[in-house]
Parts: C-alpha cells; sequence; structure tokens
C-alpha cells in the first residue's frame, strides 16, 4: 500500500512537473513534423500533376522555342592518309560558317489555355530574320577553293519543336527564294530544324538572306547569337515578362500593354567562332530569350508557406505553454496535439481553395478558418476571454507575418530573423520573474 502511495506521487508530481510538459510539447512537435511531410508531399504531387496537363498541351501546340539560324554550310573535300600505294584519302566534311550580320523583329502574341483547373502559357511568334554572310572568313581555315563543293551547300535554321512551324518558311539568298525542308542535311551543328540547298561559286563574297517564321510555342522563346553582331527586338502584350538566358536586354520597356526588348550581342561574348570545319561546337549554351511569366505559382507559394510549419507549431504552441503557466490553465497533450493538426489541415485548406481561388483570398479564407477554429476550441480550455482575445491576436499576428514574409522574398531571411528576435525578447521579458525552480501545475485530484 505504501508503495503504491509512492509511485501515485510520483506519477502526480511528473504529471505536475513543467519540464516534464515542456518535453511532452517538445516530443509532439517533432511528432506533427511527419504529417507536415506529408503536407509538402501532397504540394509537390499536385505540382507534378499540374506539370503533366501543361506537358500534354505544350505537346500538341508547340514547346519552348529555340530559334537557331540560319548557318550556311558547305561540303569539302578532307585530306586524312595515305593507302598502300601511297594515295591520300579524302572524305566528306562541312565548313560551318555564321552571319557576319543577324537582326530578328518580332512580335509574340500570347494566350493562357485551361484544362480542368490548371493554365498553359501559350503564344504565336511572328518573326522577321535578315542578314548576310561574308565569305572573306573562309581564307582563316586555309582550304583551297579546289577542294570546296560549292554547288553542294545548304543553309539550316533550327526550330528546336517542329510542331510550332505555322506556315511554309521560305527563304531570299541573295535575291532567290528557297523553300526550306524539314530536316537538316547536317546535324553537326543544330538539333532540329530546316535546311536547303544552294548553289554558290567561289567568284560570290557574300550571301544575303532574309526569312519570316511563324511559330507556336508555350511559355519560353529563345535565341542564339550566331551573328558576329546579333540584333534582336521583340514586343508583346505579356505583362509579366522574365528575362532568361546568357544575356540580358540591352534595352526593355515594361508596362501595362506590354513589353518591348532589345538585345545587342556580339560574337566575343559567346565562346565559338564565326567559321569552322571538323569541329564540335556547342552553341545552345549562349541561346538568351524572353519567359511568359505567371506572376503567381500557387505551388511554388504554398510550398514556401509548407516550409514555415515548424515554426507556427512552435510558436502556438510555446504560446499555450506559457498561458499555462502564467494562469494555471492546464492544456492536455491530447489538446495540443488537436491544436497542432488544425495547424497542419492549414496548408491543406490554402493549396485545395489557391487551385480555384487567387492565392491571397485562399489564404486569408484558410488563416480565418484556422484562427477561428482554434480560437472556439479553446474556449472551454481556457476560460478566460482576456486570455482567448490574446490567443486570437497572437494567431492572427503570426498568419499576418507570413504572408508578409511570402511577399517579400528577398527580405525574407531578414524578416524573419528580426522575427524571432522579437518574439525571444517578448518570452524573456513576460517570464522574467518566473521562479522556474519553485513552478509546479497545480494539481488535478
Amino acid at each position: 500500500m505504501n508503495e503504491a502511495n509512492v509511485i501515485r506521487r510520483v506519477m502526480t508530481s511528473i504529471r505536475n512537473s513543467v519540464g516534464f510538459k515542456m518535453i511532452l510539447i517538445g516530443i509532439l512537435t517533432l511528432i506533427l513534423l511527419i504529417p507536415a511531410e506529408m503536407v509538402s508531399s501532397l504540394i509537390r504531387e499536385r505540382q507534378q500533376r499540374r506539370n503533366s496537363v501543361i506537358a500534354e498541351i505544350t505537346e500538341k501546340w508547340g514547346r519552348a522555342q529555340v530559334i537557331a539560324g540560319p548557318i550556311l554550310s558547305i561540303p569539302y573535300l578532307h585530306s586524312t592518309s595515305k593507302d598502300r600505294d601511297g594515295n591520300v584519302r579524302k572524305t566528306i566534311k562541312h565548313i560551318h560558317l555564321l552571319p557576319e550580320s543577324l537582326n530578328i523583329v518580332g512580335e509574340i502574341v500570347p494566350s493562357i489555355r485551361y484544362r480542368s483547373i490548371y493554365e498553359a502559357v501559350l503564344y504565336n511568334s511572328d518573326l522577321r530574320a535578315e542578314g548576310h554572310f561574308s565569305f572573306d572568313v573562309l581564307s582563316e581555315l586555309d582550304i583551297p577553293d579546289t577542294d570546296i563543293h560549292w554547288e553542294s551547300a545548304f543553309v539550316s535554321i533550327g526550330v528546336s519543336d517542329m510542331i510550332g512551324i505555322k506556315d511554309e518558311i521560305v527563304a531570299s539568298l541573295n535575291g532567290e527564294t528557297r523553300s526550306m525542308n524539314p530536316g537538316l542535311l547536317s546535324n553537326e551543328v543544330l538539333e532540329s530544324g530546316v535546311s536547303g540547298r544552294i548553289k554558290l561559286s567561289p567568284s560570290v563574297r557574300q550571301l544575303d538572306f532574309s526569312f519570316r517564321l511563324k511559330l507556336n510555342g508555350s511559355e519560353e522563346i529563345s535565341f542564339v547569337p550566331i551573328g558576329m553582331n546579333t540584333k534582336v527586338n521583340l514586343k508583346s502584350e505579356w505583362e509579366s515578362p522574365s528575362f532568361s538566358g546568357t544575356f540580358l536586354p540591352e534595352s526593355r520597356t515594361i508596362g501595362s500593354e506590354g513589353f518591348k526588348a532589345e538585345w545587342r550581342v556580339l560574337h566575343l561574348n559567346r565562346n565559338y567562332p564565326q567559321v569552322w570545319a571538323d569541329q564540335q561546337h556547342n552553341i545552345y549554351d549562349s541561346a538568351f530569350g524572353v519567359r511568359l511569366f505567371l506572376a503567381v505559382d500557387i505551388y511554388q507559394q504554398s510550398m514556401r508557406t509548407a516550409k514555415y510549419a515548424f515554426l507556427f507549431l512552435l510558436l502556438t504552441f510555446t504560446t499555450f505553454f506559457f498561458m499555462e503557466v502564467l494562469n494555471r490553465n492546464r492544456v492536455h497533450p491530447i489538446q495540443y496535439l488537436l491544436i497542432g493538426l488544425a495547424l497542419l489541415i492549414f496548408y491543406t485548406l490554402l493549396l485545395s481553395i489557391s487551385e480555384h481561388l487567387s492565392f491571397g483570398w485562399a489564404y486569408l479564407i484558410s488563416s480565418v478558418a484556422t484562427i477561428a477554429a482554434i480560437t472556439f476550441y479553446s474556449v472551454n480550455i481556457l476560460g478566460n476571454k482576456k486570455v482567448i482575445a490574446t490567443l486570437t491576436g497572437i494567431l492572427t499576428i503570426l498568419y499576418s507575418y507570413l504572408y508578409l514574409l511570402l511577399q517579400v522574398e528577398d527580405y525574407a531571411l531578414l524578416l524573419g530573423s528580426v522575427g524571432l528576435f522579437l518574439v525571444l525578447m517578448a518570452v524573456m521579458f513576460l517570464t522574467r520573474r518566473i521562479d522556474w525552480y519553485s513552478l509546479k501545475f497545480e494539481n488535478d485530484s
């Protein structure tokens, strides 16, 4: 009997211990990180679903386009080795010549297509290119004119997704029109595109060209600066462009009516020459262009929000714990668990509502619903109206502060650090007079 009383006293002492309660809250917080990770996995799954739906749309319309060209390729005889009779073996290789000047002017007409709850940014582009090739640089290769097959030359234009071509491509070459054919006569430089043959002669020292390219694409359009001087002018009614690639525009204007951008790139800015033979160069690494950026990616925003789940659990549990300490109101571990689950359901509410409404409205609805649920649940736990009003105010500040962090991504670390510092100072101030050694919860029995 005495042993039973001792055990009962020990268990009561442990249950009323503030230190034990803090350890228990810490364990609950760590346990709740498991469903928090499940929420993050759900966000990633929905994002992958969105990406697969967009891929299905763009596969039939046209993917992100990369334009490279024109490139002039001329076959020549390349000496390799001698046979047993002393005769030199020769194989056919290609000289690849890039334009001395390349000017591209184009307009992008965007549109948004919907499938179910998802949307994809598509566009029609109308591009006009002109410039000229100079054959003077061929002297750098030291290849005899007699070995060059001028009559078998061909011009290639790189188009990354052929499905997007919406009209016949007719090139003007020194005043003569040539209809370009699908496919490449050589894949040494370009990955996919169109090409057309042209007969040249050693007496020709320059080749002027021009062509028009009408393309469908999605999200992004890029250009490879193959000219010794490359100039690209683009305009569109899209209000939120994101300039991407190796080079930024030299000048740009962005407003409610759309954007205009101009790039100027020299051959000195890239890592491949104007003319080469019997070599491989990756010209696509120098591509630049514009992405039709959707201003708010709800999945990216939701994922950023979910990264603060641990902090929210910790701060909310800390708030309840100090309300226990300061007001002698006991909160059972099961009640902590239910409050933690309510905090996590906020993220699923945010994700599901933002797929149908704007992210701002989804955040407002989800946060108000979560704060209301925790407040009403705490009425019977805490009892005191002032304490409940304080709790509601703290939760409102936390959710408002999180939304502010999401809006100022560049200053999120600074604001987060300052916020945590202020929270710590507030806790230190409120608990400065507490004697933690003598503090115990009141016995429930």
